[in-house]
């Protein structure tokens, strides 16, 4: 029997010690003692952070309470984001358990995690440049998931520089990755819909000519996820304002009517669901017209045949409604 057993350690000394144990990890020649040990360390006071905040049973309020002041005092959550590489793999996934368990804190209406990191844009930022990383870039994206879950957080994110970042890193990092951060900027740009629709239309140029790029990649998995978010961008009722600017420019009615001859025919599907909101319009600009009116005896021809395959009973009455209006034109 052990008449001996060590005293736990307390919230605050759990923090400190990860975060004097984190500098360490850099100390001395790669794999060396020094290191070893702090790893060690690291690890060791994760696991226990994690068990406070999980706990056994019930999690004790008052220790959860604690650990979260130190948490915020000490800005260990920058210090997670900044150093997460240097961890070991099952460390990293603790990272993950640890912040966003935080991150899901409540004390009655009150984010208290949410409200100090709206205080600190660069956390939320660390977690984006994660993607630079292929060794750790889901983990931190695990984390980016759970903050635009919150308004002020996303909020923050789509109205910074670093939110038109989200194409390059769709575009130049693995596949796994790639998607990750399409998930991500999907969220950012879906889930708090009035705020979205109030940054679209004050920033309408910046964004579409962002986004163009991701519609126009030689990837086919970007190209189409994008055409499919787009469609559901413009058919959202919080986006009206924005569908109707969309909808009364040239080039957007060509590009889709471009995108509706691709080889793919999954991408032409995608395509169908932006170009039918050109034709439903009922108030269209002059130009539409035009173009449409111009090109009625192909469309016409081309339509009539388009899919005819796909057993889509909505899709097939959304075909002979765009079939009836271009032949009214």
């Amino acid at each position: 029997m052990n008449f001996f057993k060590t005293k736990p350690r307390t919230p605050p000394e759990l923090v400190r010690g990860l975060r004097d144990a984190i500098p360490r990890l850099e100390s001395g020649a790669p794999g060396g003692e020094t290191r070893r040990k702090a790893n060690e360390e690291v690890s060791k006071n994760l696991q226990h952070i994690k068990s406070i905040l999980y706990g056994d049973g019930e999690p004790i309020p008052e220790l959860v309470a604690q650990l979260a002041q130190e948490t915020y005092q000490t800005d260990l959550l920058h210090a997670f984001l900044l150093n997460i590489h240097r961890f070991e793999f099952e460390a990293r996934k603790d990272v993950v358990q640890i912040f966003n368990n935080l991150l899901r804190r409540q004390i009655g209406s009150r984010w208290p995690t949410v409200e100090y990191l709206s205080g600190k844009p660069d956390v939320i930022f660390a977690a984006l440049a994660g993607y630079e990383n292929e060794e750790v870039a889901l983990n931190t994206g695990m984390i980016l998931k759970e903050m635009l879950r919150h308004e002020q957080l996303g909020k923050i994110l789509l109205y910074s520089e670093q939110f038109y970042s989200f194409p390059h890193y769709i575009e130049t990092t693995t596949f796994g990755i790639s998607c990750d951060a399409f998930a991500n900027l999907k969220e950012t740009l879906t889930r708090h819909k009035p705020m979205v629709a109030d940054y679209l239309d004050k920033n309408y140029d910046r964004f579409f000519a962002s986004f163009a790029t991701l519609i126009g990649s030689s990837n086919y998995v970007t190209k189409r996820q994008s055409i499919k978010l787009l469609g559901e961008i413009l058919l959202d009722r919080a986006n009206f304002n924005v569908m109707t600017k969309y909808i009364s420019s040239e080039g957007n009615l060509k590009v889709m009517m471009n995108l509706l001859r691709d080889k793919s025919k999954n991408i032409q599907f995608e395509a169908f669901h932006v170009f039918k909101v050109f034709v439903a319009n009922p108030k269209k600009p002059p130009q539409i017209e035009a173009i449409l009116r111009r090109n009625k005896e192909k469309l016409l021809s081309f339509l009539k045949t388009f899919h005819n395959d796909k057993e889509d009973e909505q899709f097939t009455d959304e075909k002979q409604f765009l079939i009836v209006q271009i032949q009214n034109l």
